[in-house]
């Protein structure tokens, strides 16, 4: 299996994944630059977390438009798996891989703290080494992240079960206080249609060994390697 992990000007999560891929799950690991146009014959693509272009305009949005985000979005449109880390995420937002859009937090304050999330559904490439209803441990650092979609778009999320990560307490309960972020619907985590892109705001490449304080982010790479080999 070979992965990509795409570099823009303000990633700052980037060598963190490539170094969880190459030196923890020992899988073969390249960096794709953003203004190039091959994607050197990847399995899988990986957006890292980080300040694409500075968020200067929006979240993602500039990012959205890099030269290779044409052979991501055919890669992805093929069936492709392509995984959204933090601001990975809320480029995938952009580029219209995933439904919605994100929002400043509900306190407008940055935060970088730990998070409980709950596995709602198992029966996608990136989480089928969970259990539906595990609760994992994995931190977040963003300052949009509330994510929001109109009525009629959330009504077909649920529809097509692509709701996939949510914020919960330890115990896997929804509440306003666990969402800490104000996501609609307690959203951490969405796919699309064909469940082979995904988005998700919190960092597992640093729940990936227990000197970070967790190992619960192994399940979503650790999911990816079984999904690919």
């Amino acid at each position: 299996m070979k992965f990509g992990v795409v570099i823009f000007p303000g990633s700052n999560c980037d060598h963190d994944t490539f170094y969880v891929l190459r030196d923890i799950f020992k899988q073969d690991a390249i960096f794709l630059w953003h203004k190039e146009h091959d994607l050197k014959n990847v399995d899988c693509i990986i957006l890292p977390g980080g300040f694409s272009y500075g968020d200067y305009l929006r979240s993602g949005s500039i990012a959205a438009f890099s030269p290779l985000m044409q052979e991501v979005k055919e890669f992805a449109f093929k069936g492709g798996l392509v995984l959204g880390i933090c601001n990975g995420f809320q480029v995938l937002l952009e580029l219209g891989l995933l439904p919605g859009a994100m929002l400043r937090n509900k306190n407008l304050k940055f935060l970088c703290q730990y998070v409980h999330l709950r596995v709602d559904n198992t029966d996608t490439p990136f989480t089928s080494t969970a259990k539906k209803g595990q609760v994992l441990r994995i931190p977040i650092a963003h300052y949009d992240g509330n994510y929001y979609s109109s009525p009629e778009t959330i009504q077909e999320v649920k529809k097509n079960n692509q709701t996939v990560l949510r914020y919960s307490d330890a115990r896997g309960r929804l509440s306003d206080e666990a969402n800490v972020n104000g996501s609609l619907e307690c959203i951490a985590g969405l796919i699309n249609k064909s469940g082979n892109v995904m988005g998700m705001m919190p960092h597992p490449e640093r729940a990936s060994e227990a000197l970070l304080g967790s190992e619960d982010g192994r399940i979503i790479f650790e999911s990816l390697i079984k999904s690919l080999g």
